[in-house]
């Protein structure tokens, strides 16, 4: 991946066009050139028989032009850096920020692709983005531009384990707006790979996300809450409160969210007990619901059963 950062400080990963792929939508852009140059070119001829050699030597120079280097030019600004060659094989011409082309980038590298692709048999271009360390050519290179994938394969999103339930809403008075979003996605990413690390490593590395996690946030973390614990709680409650600001404070955007996703996932992170010491209302509410159910249903005398069964 190659990180492209945008005119807000926005990191884009972005993974550049190898020279195969480049190679494979530049030969399919010349064919379609060609072929439209050779069509052009025989209909002027035709249109032109009754000139004298230099008007058709003027005319046959602007076709040239028009075509094997208007055209591609026009493509690409119109397109926002899309050919046929590059539609066809995922490609795209994107700006050193990211951003879509515009005209000045595209006829830079129109004009530049006529000397290193036409003219030299793309020779020049080839040996350009092989020493390139993002496969770009001289066009590229001096219009500021990157050629990128956008069909990329997507990778399989990690699960991310909940809290324990004795953690769940305990960091509702939490301040999270200091938290950027390169903070939340490495917190994210060590939450869905933890399993996989050396436990040596994912101590040291929930360690370090947690104290900057309480440095933004301005509150430290709880003494006896282990910091992996302490994490999936803090984005827990990220997630409840974007639940809540997109579908309103209604039961049904707060209530499951916070407590029905977090009951029978506790293996993830190992028992309630190895977190070191409870809150009172994290101890007692386990043991007190099955009592409950039971009394609520046997009082009210309607015999009616729904078949879930409280964790205990």
């Amino acid at each position: 991946m190659s990180e492209l950062v945008t005119g807000e400080a926005v990191a884009l990963e972005l993974q550049p066009a190898r020279l195969p792929s480049r190679a494979l939508a530049t030969l399919l852009d010349l064919v379609v050139v060609l072929v439209a140059y050779v069509v052009v070119s025989v209909a002027l001829l035709l249109a032109t028989a009754s000139l004298d050699e230099a008007a058709q030597t003027a005319v046959s120079i602007a076709t040239f032009l028009l075509v094997l280097v208007g055209g591609p030019i026009a493509v690409e600004t119109l397109s926002h850096g899309r050919s046929l060659g590059k539609m066809a094989c995922g490609l795209r011409v994107v700006r050193d920020d990211g951003g879509p082309i515009r005209f000045r980038h595209a006829l830079v590298r129109g004009a530049l692709g006529v000397v290193e692709i036409v003219l030299t048999f793309g020779v020049v271009a080839c040996v350009a983005s092989l020493v390139s360390a993002r496969g770009r050519r001289l066009g590229d290179v001096f219009a500021g531009t990157l050629v990128v994938r956008e069909r990329v394969p997507v990778a399989r999103s990690a699960f991310v384990p909940p809290p324990p339930p004795s953690l769940a809403g305990r960091f509702q008075e939490l301040d999270l707006s200091a938290v950027p979003d390169g903070l939340w996605l490495a917190i994210r990413q060590y939450l869905g790979r933890m399993n996989q690390l050396d436990p040596q490593v994912g101590w040291a590395m929930a360690g370090r996300l947690a104290g900057d996690l309480a440095e933004r946030t301005g509150a430290p973390v709880p003494p006896g809450v282990p910091s992996a614990a302490y994490l999936a709680a803090v984005v827990q409650e990220r997630q409840v409160r974007e639940a809540r600001r997109a579908f309103g404070d209604s039961p049904t955007a707060g209530g499951p969210t916070a407590g029905g996703a977090v009951v029978g996932v506790v293996g993830a992170f190992g028992s309630p007990s190895s977190y070191g010491p409870q809150s009172p209302l994290g101890s007692s509410a386990p043991s007190e619901s099955p009592v409950a159910a039971e009394g609520s249903e046997g009082v009210g005398g309607e015999g009616r059963s729904t078949g879930f069964v409280p964790p205990v």
